[in-house]
């Protein structure tokens, strides 16, 4: 008799129509369930962006944002991992192995070099990269000394090549940077674009500067007019001809009201203008476009030279891009070979990013890849060494 009470007691306990006692869940369930799904959205974005330098924006322009954001995401994700990890969760495994997947896109904007020395016995070609923002001609630094600090800069550096964008000089004038710079460096040789003339004497373009004759000269053709650019100039370097690529391509062309809700989102200032955001995303969406249908063409002539090639260039866009990636087939990037530190040489109002490059064909090796952190126009000069293989 005592034993069926007792079973009758267990059946009773395990009866599954008898209310069951609920387990309290914290504040911590409900925080992880939102996370999980923060989690997903980011990894997927993250993923997302490792098409971005393969899908132009001619196709499908949305793509390219995620390629833009490609940073920001990496550094969200890892973010989870940390979280997840703290929680001892297996989902800390889920971020890590996206973030991996995408490694070797890491190495365009961090690079940490080892062995960087040049072979002595090998000659070096000292090659630099500057946007001078016309010299800091309507003194958007509000410093008179800019350009002559600029001048000392490059004469300090003292480049075999000099390639540089949004370039000006003025006839006849102490402002005739075209003769200054001639007369103030070893690169002599000029190849210079003017894209537009103000008052028939002020003339803005792109200059190439060599310490190497100059062979021949040439341009592409974007097939409208623009300030944007790309010229290369054939040059005789010992018993070879190499050509040097110099490029200005689409900028994004924000307008000072642009600039100033940019400058309000990072200083926290609350703005809810969403016409003004649209207007920054419809400039973004075209020059992702202008730039991909740029760097077809530009690449195309790449592909068709049996030069040794150099490029140097602004090319406005990221290493997870499709110009980026379009351009640098087949070529080496010199701060990937030999850079240190964090890749960014964009210092303007945008979100600091890597957009000026130097890159080069299997003919060179890079050494001594240098961000010079000088802020006299909105982009910093970078510097290599190239020497033959």
């Amino acid at each position: 008799m005592t034993q069926r009470c007792e079973d009758f007691i267990l059946k009773s306990n395990n009866n599954p129509y008898q209310p069951q006692q609920k387990t309290p869940k914290g504040k911590r369930y409900f925080f992880n369930k939102v996370a999980t799904l923060c989690n997903h959205v980011a990894a997927v974005s993250l993923l997302i962006s490792y098409l971005a330098p393969h899908v132009s924006p001619q196709n499908f322009y949305l793509i390219a944002f995620f390629g833009l954001a490609y940073p920001a995401l990496v550094l969200v994700n890892f973010i989870f991992v940390i979280y997840w990890a703290f929680q001892l969760r297996k989902r800390a495994f889920y971020s890590l192995i996206i973030i991996l997947a995408g490694w070797v896109n890491i190495h365009h904007y961090v690079q940490f070099s080892i062995n960087n020395t040049p072979d002595k016995t090998k000659k070096q070609i000292k090659i630099m990269q500057y946007n001078v923002k016309v010299f800091d001609l309507y003194n958007w630094s509000h410093n008179m000394e800019t350009r002559k600090k600029m001048f000392d800069l490059i004469k300090d550096q003292s480049p075999n090549v000099l390639c540089m964008q949004e370039f000006f000089s003025r006839d006849s004038s102490k402002f005739d940077n075209l003769d200054s710079l001639i007369h103030l460096q070893k690169a002599k040789y000029v190849h210079v674009e003017y894209t537009s003339s103000a008052r028939l004497h002020q003339h803005f373009g792109i200059a190439t500067f060599s310490s190497y004759p100059i062979l021949s000269r040439g341009k592409i053709d974007f097939g409208y007019k623009s300030n944007n650019v790309c010229i290369y100039t054939d040059v005789k370097m010992g018993n070879d001809t190499v050509r040097i690529y110099n490029m200005h391509l689409q900028s994004i062309a924000f307008a000072p009201n642009d600039y100033k809700y940019i400058e309000d989102l990072q200083s926290d200032v609350e703005n809810e203008d969403i016409e003004r955001s649209k207007n920054i995303l419809r400039r973004l969406k075209l020059a992702f476009i202008k730039r991909a249908k740029q760097s077809e063409l530009i690449s195309a002539s790449i592909s068709s030279c049996h030069f040794p090639i150099i490029v140097c260039g602004d090319f406005n866009d990221t290493p997870a891009s499709y110009t980026y990636h379009t351009i640098s087939q087949n070529l080496n990037d010199a701060f990937v070979e030999s850079g240190n530190g964090l890749g960014r040489s964009y210092v303007g109002k945008f979100p600091s990013f890597r957009i000026d490059y130097i890159l080069h064909s299997d003919k060179f090796k890079a050494h001594n890849f240098k961000t010079i952190r000088e802020e006299l126009s909105d982009h910093f000069p970078v510097v290599t060494y190239l020497e033959e293989n």
